[in-house]
């Protein structure tokens, strides 16, 4: 497995799984070496700054354009825009974890849609998803034509068979398949996790600005895929979601079938625990902005259509602060989800394999106890080990599905958590202070 440096996307990278499958200055001669077809994939217009034009150069046994006719495929689970506001009240919102299913589902199969936003044929906003799996994809492809899929394993290892090579993602990793990059996952036993399909523009390392040239995600942590062809002919199905919706194709032949490529279109993955946590040293709470591990700006500087935002393990040592995430209302609107361990503002009901939404204006922060626990501890450095909660943080409010408001696993309880918190005004302490 090669490494990826994404910094500005400008970069190029090549494989292959042939000696000489490859031809240096190239990139359609009139003959390719061992009889193959010469492909592009373009995951930016044309006329995109070099900067941020994404495209690669793919050398194959057979193009992509031999399947039949695709013929609408019926999900029960996974919906897509437009996302109405009919099931969003301002209400927050909690979820107990995804329960596997009692039959056996693969990982396309097993996608159930929670909340969206933006616009598909616009190319911009965002959709979460959920996915449960007990069964490898054989005979199945796919393909998302909506946009890309950033993939955060809760439990379970996945194999990312790629057009560009193999991947496996374990939990605390995370995948990032572009749109467009036809793939298959293999499973080793049951699988859960969470998704963040981005419509709008491709995911980046956020700017880093005074904190100056390191920090967070490093670039030279993301690996890509070695390329690595399947010749392999018989009666399969390849799948793709377009328009929100799915659609099916006979193909007879293995879609993975890519012998070379070069470029800077690709799959990536990243380990979480790499990721390099910047944090006070003094006093105050800094703004969870800090953890943002890849970012999908907007047409508005500064405000994303998505980031993507990791609470890792990390030393807390702030003084005379709340420690704990403050009482806040956001612009933003945002979906918490729990990898593994505790997150720090929540004591029972926030499990790894679920997840919270407060959306734009509605108040959030730590239940009772938590509460309690940050007002009087006695505050010394403090390691927070084995945690790894993430957000999907977008400026555009996320509108549930009604399949998610109204799921078995939703926790109704959930405003509960709160509701022991007294006021704690005293005039006398105020004058005493003065």
């Amino acid at each position: 497995m090669s490494t990826a440096y994404l910094s500005g996307f400008s970069n190029h990278f090549e494989s292959e799984a042939l000696p000489n499958a490859l031809i240096k200055g190239r990139n359609s001669p009139q003959k390719v070496p061992c009889g193959l077809y010469a492909e592009q994939i373009s995951g930016s217009a044309f006329t995109a700054m070099r900067a941020n034009n994404l495209r690669s150069w793919l050398y194959r046994i057979r193009p992509s354009v031999l399947h039949s006719e695709f013929q609408a495929f019926s999900h029960p689970y996974l919906t897509g825009t437009p996302f109405l506001a009919d099931y969003t009240p301002p209400t927050q919102f909690r979820w107990s974890p995804f329960p596997h299913s009692s039959t056996k589902q693969n990982f396309i199969e097993g996608l159930f849609t929670l909340a969206g936003n933006g616009c598909i044929a616009e190319q911009t906003g965002a959709a979460i998803h959920l996915y449960s799996a007990n069964k490898s994809m054989n005979n199945e492809y796919f393909y998302n034509a909506d946009g890309d899929f950033l993939i955060v394993p809760q439990e379970g290892e996945l194999l990312f068979k790629t057009e560009l090579g193999d991947m496996t993602v374990k939990p605390t990793e995370i995948i990032v398949i572009p749109r467009g990059i036809k793939f298959q996952v293999k499973l080793t036993g049951p699988a859960r996790g969470y998704i963040c399909e981005n419509f709008g523009q491709p995911f980046r390392l956020p700017e880093l600005g005074v904190l100056g040239a390191n920090g967070l995600a490093n670039p030279r942590d993301f690996k890509i895929p070695v390329a690595n062809y399947e010749e392999r002919e018989g009666e399969f199905v390849l799948l793709t979601k377009f328009q929100g919706k799915l659609w099916q194709a006979v193909i007879h032949h293995s879609p993975l079938d890519v012998v070379a490529w070069h470029g800077n279109y690709t799959p990536y993955k990243y380990d979480l625990t790499l990721f390099n946590t910047i944090n006070t040293v003094s006093f105050d709470h800094p703004d969870p902005s800090i953890f943002t591990v890849l970012t999908s700006p907007s047409a508005i500087s500064g405000v994303a259509n998505i980031d993507f935002v990791i609470f890792p393990s990390r030393w807390m040592v702030a003084t005379d602060t709340f420690r704990a995430p403050y009482y806040h209302r956001n612009i933003m609107s945002e979906y918490m989800g729990l990898i593994q361990g505790n997150y720090d503002a929540k004591g029972e009901g926030f499990l790894p394999g679920g997840g919270s939404l407060h959306n734009c204006m509605s108040a959030h922060g730590p239940d009772y106890d938590s509460y309690l626990n940050a007002v009087n501890s006695s505050l010394q450095p403090e390691y927070y080990a084995n945690t790894l909660a993430f957000m999907f943080e977008s400026r555009q409010v996320w509108r549930l599905t009604s399949q998610a408001l109204q799921a078995n696993f939703r926790q109704m309880d959930y405003l509960a958590c709160w509701q022991n918190l007294k006021p704690n005004f005293n005039k006398l302490t105020s004058t005493l202070e003065e």
